[in-house]
């Protein structure tokens, strides 16, 4: 008996490992095997799991490292770096960027996170105006802007991606992060530029109007004398 008994233990337990992979049918309700494709009491199709399918990893090229890099608009961006040879020699070619030129300069090297030239760009206009007293050098400045900006943020970016592939990026999230922290834009600056602008142009009309100081004004010229008139 008890022989018995220990016999049919292994066929029990088969028996609830193989309910517990049943699958039940939509119409009937009947527990069917796993692998059964209709069902074995009113033989309506049962429907197939899905196997999960896993997500592709994400393959980190150059040419995505500087798109995630850049952010906005990085497709007209990568057309003018690759007329300076990207990812190779680098060599200058004459571009236009225009949201260097129309806009606030400064502003956008800020925009895009160069802060340097941004400095360099916000004071430069401003001390030759004053030192010239002509608001048009402020121009000059801006169309250097738009001539060197592709240039300029090509080896910003360049620059900084070569640092972001020296690290040891096993993690794609984190190579994600390092690249947006970098790169990418700031939308807030342009707000800020903007005031900082109209300041900046309030101050030099207000100067203009005043003059220079009486210390830097150049001497007047005595007035010839009058001929004697003769008697």
């Amino acid at each position: 008996m008890r022989q018995s008994r220990l016999g049919s233990l292994p066929r029990w337990r088969l028996h609830c490992d193989t309910l517990g992979r049943m699958k039940s049918c939509a119409q009937c309700k009947q527990q069917n095997q796993e692998d059964a494709k209709f069902c074995y009491q009113c033989g309506n199709t049962l429907a197939v799991e899905p196997e999960a399918q896993l997500a592709a990893p994400v393959i980190h090229t150059d040419e995505n490292l500087w798109r995630q890099f850049i952010g906005p608009h990085a497709d007209r961006y990568l057309k003018h770096f690759k007329k300076f040879g990207l990812g190779e020699g680098s060599k200058f070619v004459l571009t236009w960027n225009w949201p260097a030129f129309l806009f606030i300069s400064f502003v956008w090297f800020l925009y895009r996170k160069m802060y340097v030239y941004a400095l360099v760009y916000a004071l430069g206009p401003m001390i030759s105006t004053y030192l010239t007293g002509d608001l048009t050098v402020g121009l000059v400045w801006s169309i250097m802007a738009g001539a060197t900006g592709n240039y300029v943020y090509y080896w910003h970016c360049r620059e900084h991606i070569g640092k972001i592939k020296k690290g040891s990026w096993t993690d794609p999230v984190k190579l994600d992060e390092a690249l947006k922290e970098s790169g990418g834009v700031q939308p807030y600056v342009i707000w800020v530029g903007i005031a900082f602008y109209v300041l900046f142009i309030m101050t030099m009309i207000k100067m203009l109007q005043d003059g220079p100081t009486d210390g830097e004004r150049s001497p007047e010229k005595p007035a010839k004398p009058t001929a004697a008139s003769s008697v």
